[in-house]
């Protein structure tokens, strides 16, 4: 697991990129992608040590793990774009989807924010149709810019991954089912299949209804679900979502809110008792370490003739 060296008996790389791999997998209509949402090195390497097909790194994750604050549009490109390319990084072979808000700007920035996105060997992004001023799409009160400006953004994203010759999946999100209906928000999502997007993406669905016409309005458009425990979209399981003909299912809360909760009660543990929770409940040191990469990097020195880690290996 991991980009910089492959440890002993170790399983090769796969020769595709996350981009190429995630078109692959779209094309297996047969299996729902599930991505669990992590947003720092430890959340995503505990998700590939479970072996999920791709991963989401959550804009809200990024916004409260590198700037602890709340996902009020403060994160831009460098926050997230910079996070992006760290966790793609751990394993290049697994497809990362990422959060790239409204693109952080007009045209301009939207074509850099795809280009970063896809130097950095992100597999997809999707673009909104918020305000810069934006926030959680499970928050009230969003902002919607209209059509034509949306529009731009996706023109400018589908040029981009075009004029790079990349694989790198655009993916339309809008948040106007909120503030304009259902209908438009349909009709938004035609459009950015006109201009050529690979996925589409309704957020905030709010019923299974919902769900069911919007799979079946967008045909063999893939369709992106957002799963957000205590949101506005009612829960399903991966299975009843592929039943309902959804190809991508995003859960960006998994990680955050559980690690929250154990750091918390933790945390709570150590005032109160003025020592933490007994050793066998928690990881050791060295479990940690071989977690992020720590026989790889004994193997990339053992390949070089060194010697310095040798009484660390496994």
């Amino acid at each position: 697991m991991g980009s910089i060296g492959t440890p002993p008996k170790a399983k090769a790389c796969s020769p595709f990129t996350g981009a190429t791999r995630l078109r692959e997998l779209l094309q297996d209509r047969s299996k729902i992608i599930v991505c669990p949402g992590v947003y720092d090195g430890l959340t995503a390497r505990l998700a590939l040590e479970a072996g999920f097909d791709a991963l989401y790194m959550t804009g809200a994750g990024t916004s409260i793990s590198r700037l602890g604050w709340a996902d009020l549009g403060m994160a831009h490109l460098n926050d997230m774009g910079g996070n992006a390319g760290m966790i793609a990084s751990l394993d290049p072979s697994i497809p990362l989807i990422a959060d790239a808000d409204t693109g952080y700007g007009g045209p301009i920035m939207v074509t850099r924010t795809v280009t970063q996105y896809a130097r950095a060997g992100v597999a997809a992004l999707h673009i909104e149709d918020q305000v810069q001023e934006k926030r959680c799409g499970h928050l009230l009160g969003k902002q919607i810019v209209d059509r034509d400006t949306y529009y731009s953004r996706l023109r400018a994203a589908v040029a981009a991954r075009d004029a790079l010759q990349s694989d790198i999946v655009i993916i339309a999100r809008t948040d106007s089912l909120q503030t304009y209906g259902f209908e438009e928000a349909i009709e938004r999502l035609k459009e950015a299949v006109k201009i050529g997007v690979d996925v589409v993406f309704l957020e905030a669905l709010r019923n299974r209804e919902e769900m069911e016409k919007v799979c079946k309005i967008m045909g063999d458009t893939p369709v992106l679900l957002n799963s957000v425990p205590h949101g506005t979209t009612p829960e399903l399981s991966a299975q009843e979502a592929q039943d309902i003909g959804f190809r991508i299912m995003i859960h960006p809360g998994v990680c955050l809110g559980a690690v929250a909760k154990a750091l918390k009660e933790e945390l709570q543990v150590l005032k109160k008792t003025g020592k933490t929770s007994p050793a066998d409940v928690r990881s050791s040191p060295k479990e940690l370490f071989n977690l992020a990469g720590l026989q790889e990097c004994i193997a990339i020195d053992q390949i070089a003739g060194g010697k310095a880690y040798a009484s660390l290996s496994n």
